[in-house]
């Protein structure tokens, strides 16, 4: 099976690690990385107009970049990793060189992240969500019938034990840590918890931080972690919390499990994760991950598990096999494989 797959590659990238998950199961990739044309990472903001004003020469020079390797590769799929720059032209032309268009799509809304995925969604054979709410989302907005769901899984490339330094430990040590990008509901939890244990050492990794509370100032590393980074920083941390996004435009919920579900204990870190009705049909609550169920509860968790240094780390090896067994991008593989084969 050819499949050309149409996502970034960066370390530690969530597409990228199910795109060599699928080449380990067989499949012949070929992959076109949006990160090569179109330039997503400027911080200065004069640098930034000039990229708006030159996105559009990327976004179609990125896809002639795939017309012409569906032209040299031959693919039997288009696999297509959330697809923000992908236009229903270039799906047209896959099309007619036989390929099967499919949609991985991993987030929350469909619609937040501009024009070309509400427009590109009805073309695809196959649309793979790792929203169970995404089903009925893809439906009612766009009409959708053939939609799967699939949770995120962890890549044993990146989320793995890492052995580390006292420095790596002075860097990334800590009580209690958060990996993510800030929403008004995650800082006010984040900026509660300080407020309830002024003396914890809590550090918070990720983008528009700037945001929060001023509670949280001190805890704020101002970056996100990426790659092997952020397998050291889950490992350095004695409890890692899994805070859920909310409800925005275009999703019918909010995060109910996250690609962090699956990363923290694979990286053999002791899970703090919110509780929900999906949440905890992956682990075990209070054998395999810690759960809670808002600020309230989730400072007395905190509380109770730094104490709690024998029963803690019952808890982080349980989960951690748990993922090893269950969780891996090599899992998701085959059965997004088994699904490719019904097309």
């Amino acid at each position: 099976m050819r499949i050309l797959s149409i996502g970034p590659l960066w370390r530690g990238s969530n597409a990228g690690g199910l795109f060599r998950a699928l080449s380990r199961e067989g499949c012949l990739i070929e992959v076109v990385d949006e990160f090569y044309f179109v330039s997503l990472q400027t911080r200065k903001k004069s640098t930034k107009i000039l990229e708006r004003l030159i996105r559009p020469l990327q976004e179609d020079e990125f896809n002639r970049a795939i017309k012409k390797q569906v032209e040299i590769f031959r693919p039997d799929i288009l696999f297509v990793y959330k697809g923000v720059f992908v236009t229903t032209d270039t799906l047209s032309f896959a099309r007619t060189h036989q390929c099967k268009l499919v949609l991985f799509y991993p987030d929350v809304s469909m619609s937040a992240h501009g024009a070309n995925i509400p427009r590109a969604i009805p073309m695809y054979d196959l649309v793979f969500t790792t929203k169970t709410f995404g089903i009925r989302d893809l439906e009612a907005k766009y009409g959708v019938k053939n939609a799967h769901f699939i949770p995120h899984g962890f890549d044993p490339d990146i989320h793995r034990k890492l052995k580390f330094s006292s420095e790596e430990h002075a860097i990334f040590g800590c009580d209690v840590s958060f990996v993510g990008t800030w929403s008004a509901k995650k800082g006010k939890w984040l900026a509660y918890l300080k407020d309830q244990i002024p003396g914890i050492n809590l550090k918070i990794w990720g983008d528009q931080w700037s945001k929060a509370d001023p509670i949280l100032k001190s805890s704020i590393q101002g970056r996100p972690v990426v790659g092997d980074l952020y397998a050291l920083a889950i490992q350095c941390s004695t409890i890692n919390l899994g805070i859920l996004s909310e409800q925005v435009v275009g999703a019918s919920s909010g995060d109910l499990i996250t690609s962090r579900t699956f990363h923290i204990p694979a990286a053999s870190g002791f899970m703090l994760h919110e509780r929900n009705e999906e949440s905890v049909l992956y682990y075990k609550e209070n054998e395999e991950a810690a759960f809670f169920d808002g600020p309230e509860e989730l400072v007395a968790k905190v509380k109770n598990y730094l104490k709690d240094d024998t029963g803690r780390e019952q808890i982080r090896i349980a989960g951690h096999k748990r993922a090893l067994a269950d969780h891996s991008l090599d899992a998701r593989a085959k059965v997004i494989i088994d699904r490719f084969k019904l097309l």
